[in-house]
């Protein structure tokens, strides 16, 4: 999947987070991620993310993640809605979603 387009998914309440996706300027995959609970949950954060990316396809982007620690579920939402958004899916493979 290509991202076009910036786009953001999420909100900063707590046991949330936001996901900000844009287009990569070099056609690099970059991904950042800023949570509260880092050292405790931060590979599994990364994790996540890098699976999501993964199943939908993204080789490239800028992906910066602001967690205030929510669940594995509603991180993997939160970046699916917002590189659904940055590729302008209006048809989506639901397959590629889990």
């Amino acid at each position: 999947m290509q991202i076009l387009k910036q786009a953001i998914a999420g909100t900063l309440e707590s046991s949330d987070l936001m996901v900000k996706v844009a287009p990569s300027a070099d056609d690099a995959l970059e991904v950042i991620v800023h949570s509260e609970v880092i050292k405790q949950f931060g590979a599994q954060i990364r994790k996540v993310v890098d699976d999501t990316l993964r199943q939908l396809d993204v080789r490239a982007g800028s992906i910066v993640i602001e967690d205030k620690g929510a669940l594995d579920c509603v991180i993997r939402a939160r970046v699916q809605t917002a590189v659904l958004r940055a590729a302008d899916a209006s048809q989506p493979n639901w397959e590629k979603l889990s």
